[in-house]
Order: structure tokens, then C-alpha cells, then sequence
């Protein structure tokens, strides 16, 4: 009779597969600590071999220990020259992130993209202003276009840009001209539609 995984024990850690969960649990079964403890680096050589790393090898064994020790359901007792994690680790609660949260009716420019046409507002008239507010006027209207798909005036980008500058950056079509980008369609996937 076949045995399905499915029947089996569920693995901790299935990246690592069955092979090693069960190098794991024989590990515990050694009674010799200096035994199992060599029995638990020549498990730590078989992960490296499975998933090699190019980052610093001194993090990479540490993290390897560690989920050694998740493996083992933290029963694992041999002498390592890390501390082994604890379940307790799992029980702390990071700090919550806090967010800026910015209420604008334009969130599909973004918040950086304010920021920077508030700080190019402040920028006195001349040539780097010019084309710093024609990038920005440009990306405006690629953002915009992502959103509506029929299209984008260039008269409703420079108003929005007129809004969000407060006032301080005044263009009208005839000053500046837009970019004209054109939404390109999905690539086809080479099937053919069955005739009905």
C-alpha cells in the first residue's frame, strides 16, 4: 500500500523537505551528547549543501542553526558556538510601524510625487525649474494614465499640477507640450481561439 505525505507527519520547515525533518528527529534520538552534537553539524553540512549562500557565511550558519532548532521543536541539546533560538523569540511583538497617513484625492501621483512639486515650487523661475516641472508634468501624465486608460489631457494634468503646487506652478497647453504616451496592448500568448 502507497503512503501519501499527506498521511504523513507535518513538516515545520518544508523548504528543508522530509529527508532532513527525519535527520532531525533521529538526531534527538542520540542518547551521546557528543554524538548528537556531531550528528547535528553534519545535518547543518547537508542544508548548506541544499541551499548554498553567497551572504556572510557567519549570519547564514547562525540561521541555519536556528531553524535547526525549529526543526527539533526546540528539544535539540547539543553544543554549538551560538545560542540556539528559543520559543519564547516567537512571542514577542515587534514595535508597530507607523505610517504616514496622508489623505489626498490625487493618491495616484503618490506622496513623493507632491513632495517634489512642492519643492520644485520653491524653486525661483529659469531653465532648471522649467524642466523639472516638464519631468514631473510628464510623469504626471504616464501616473494618470496607468489610472484612466482613455486617455489624458494635458490641460488636466496642468491643473492638478497647479493644485498640488498651491498655486505656484501656472502652465497652460500652448507654454508646454506633453509627452503623448501610448498604452500598449498585452502580449499574445501564441494560442489560437477554437472556432465555434
Amino acid at each position: 500500500m502507497l503512503t501519501y505525505t499527506t498521511h504523513l507527519k507535518k513538516l515545520v520547515m518544508p523548504e528543508y523537505g522530509r529527508n532532513i525533518q527525519r535527520m532531525v528527529d533521529h538526531c534527538l534520538t542520540i542518547e551521546d551528547r557528543a554524538e548528537r552534537t556531531r550528528c547535528a553539524s553534519t545535518i547543518i553540512k547537508t542544508m548548506e549543501t541544499l541551499f548554498p549562500s553567497n551572504t556572510k557565511a557567519e549570519e547564514y550558519r547562525r540561521k541555519l542553526w536556528d531553524h535547526l532548532a525549529i526543526m527539533s521543536d526546540f528539544k535539540l541539546d547539543v553544543d554549538t558556538e551560538y545560542d540556539l533560538i528559543r520559543p519564547e523569540s516567537f512571542d514577542e511583538i515587534p514595535d508597530p510601524v507607523s505610517f504616514d497617513h496622508v489623505s489626498s484625492k490625487y493618491r495616484h501621483y503618490g506622496a513623493y510625487l507632491e513632495k517634489m512639486i512642492e519643492r520644485v515650487a520653491t524653486f525661483e523661475d529659469g531653465e532648471e525649474r522649467t524642466n523639472l516641472i516638464l519631468l514631473l508634468a510628464n510623469h504626471m501624465k504616464k501616473l494618470m494614465l496607468a489610472v484612466n486608460k482613455d486617455g489624458v489631457e494635458d490641460e488636466k494634468i496642468f491643473k492638478d499640477l497647479s493644485i498640488l503646487s498651491h498655486g505656484a506652478i501656472r502652465i497652460t497647453p500652448e507654454q508646454l507640450k506633453l509627452h503623448e504616451f501610448k498604452v500598449v496592448a498585452a502580449p499574445a500568448t501564441g494560442k489560437k481561439k477554437k472556432k465555434k
